[in-house]
């Protein structure tokens, strides 16, 4: 062979070597990248022609499959669209899906491994092969109060159950109508899908786990924790309450909400500051508890900066990190770098209220085969023990002080003893403050926590996030009977 041919032979030899290696990359090693990519119409395709298994709450199908004549087999469909949307995502032929859609599609689609022996079956059997159901823990009634609290403003509602973590409530606000997205007709989609890039804020974002915010006062609950748990401090302790604090080595002076007094004496007991979320207070106590025991506890809560699944992607929450004294202080009132996602503000509540242990969130009940037999069951969860009983005892009281006598007096509930904190947190920009609350009930056996996240709505916590989250828990309770 002459040399021209040679290095002819060569470089095709090299090039088929290159493809040969390519295929089985693709193939091999992104197969499974490939295979859930969202974008991958090819496979949202192919699962049309299979029944996509459900998702229910408390019995009622919120997300289903129906039959069509057209070209790709079964429609997904809504039947509650916006009140849902952010727990089930959509289901799209151009877009993908997201949330519940997305976090548990191996069962929805059929292609989850405990359904192997059903997918084998189906093959022999000839019958037309379908996928699981996905029930969730939701409380129906909580679900409305929240969409309904929550209407006509941008923000985020979360309920649990202290003892188990079960989530009872997720809404946010703005919604969007998940059905549009799931047509089989890509123009609409597009058009729709335009509509809502155009929107402002995006009603796409699931507020709840999607992203976090400054908490405010709400991060005073932790403050409070850590002083309690250093076993220097009980709600009794008179601390210094002054009306401005010039914040360590600089000439900045911090004041209380609206230039307020929290005492005439410059000084109060710790149950009192909380009970009427006194700025001074709580900044000069985070500087004497130092940055390493009010680190250590909202790490204790859940807040280190580590993303979560409950399934639905959750971005993590942190105190950041404050470079001297006065940032620390600053941070003490839940202002500087601290952001909270709502669901994290919901799990301080909730493991107060449930003696000082803290339950790992969770958003599915059961997993079901096509047949309706259970293949999997979520158990309760313990993710740590933030605070003692004891300790939790001493927050419950003094959270029961807000709502009885302070800032979050629009959170009581007839008959029922309600253990809450408000939290008003600047944003710049001269732009309105966020409301925020957080709280449990009943106080002495809590059923139900919340957090209520109202972005930019200009007045207090007490004044704006606590009616809803009064109305959030009361439906709960009443529905309990």
């Amino acid at each position: 062979m002459n040399a021209p041919l040679r290095r002819v032979a060569i470089s095709v030899l090299v090039l088929f070597t290159l493809l040969i290696v390519n295929v089985n990359y693709i193939q091999v090693v992104r197969s499974d990248e490939l295979r859930n990519d969202t974008g991958n119409t090819r496979v949202l395709t192919e699962e049309y022609d299979r029944e996509r298994g459900s998702i229910n709450v408390a019995g009622t199908e919120i997300a289903t499959s129906v039959a069509t004549e057209d070209r790709l087999t079964y429609l997904r469909q809504y039947p509650q669209g916006e009140l849902y949307a952010a727990v089930t995502g959509y289901y799209s032929l151009v877009y993908g899906n997201t949330q519940m859609e997305r976090a548990a599609n191996d069962i929805l689609s059929g292609n989850d491994a405990r359904l192997f022996a059903r997918r084998l079956a189906d093959l022999f059997t000839g019958r037309d092969p379908s996928g699981g159901d996905v029930v969730l823990t939701l409380d129906p009634a909580v679900q409305e109060a929240a969409m309904a609290g929550l209407e006509g403003v941008t923000g985020a509602v979360v309920a649990l159950e202290p003892s188990t973590g079960a989530v009872l409530g997720m809404a946010s606000t703005p919604s969007f109508d998940p059905n549009l997205l799931s047509s089989h007709d890509p123009q609409a989609i597009r058009d729709y899908w335009a509509q809502l890039g155009d929107a402002s804020p995006d009603p796409r974002l699931n507020r709840a786990t999607s992203d976090n915010f400054p908490p405010g006062s709400v991060f005073k609950v932790i403050v409070s924790a850590a002083a309690l748990s250093s076993g220097e401090y009980t709600p009794d302790t008179v601390i210094p309450a002054p009306d401005t604090l010039t914040l360590p080595g600089t000439s900045t002076e911090l004041e209380n909400f609206g230039g307020s007094r929290c005492s005439s004496t410059g000084e109060q007991p710790l149950i009192d500051a909380l009970t009427i979320s006194c700025n001074t207070a709580f900044a000069q106590l985070g500087i004497d508890l130092g940055e390493d025991r009010v680190r250590e506890m909202a790490e204790a809560f859940g807040m280190d900066g580590e993303d979560r699944e409950i399934p639905l992607p959750v971005v993590g929450s942190s105190m950041g990190d404050p470079e001297n004294d006065a940032q620390l202080g600053v941070s003490s009132i839940g202002q500087q770098d601290v952001r909270m996602t709502p669901l994290q503000a919901a799990m301080v509540a909730a493991a107060v209220g449930n003696d000082g242990t803290l339950m790992e969130p969770h958003l599915i009940d059961q997993l079901r085969a096509p047949d309706l037999s259970v293949i999997d069951e979520t158990d309760a969860e313990e993710l740590g023990q933030p605070v003692t009983p004891e300790v939790a005892g001493q927050l419950t009281e003094m959270m029961e002080s807000v709502v009885a006598n302070g800032s979050g007096r629009a959170a009581r509930i007839p008959g029922v003893t309600v253990a809450g904190k408000t939290g008003t947190a600047e944003v710049g920009n001269d732009a309105p403050d966020h409301n925020w609350f957080i709280g449990f009930a009943p106080a002495d056996d809590p059923q139900i926590a919340v957090a209520v996240f109202v972005a930019n709505g200009g007045g207090t916590g007490g004044d704006v996030s606590a009616p809803i989250a009064r109305q959030v828990m009361q439906a709960h309770l009443e529905g309990q009977g």
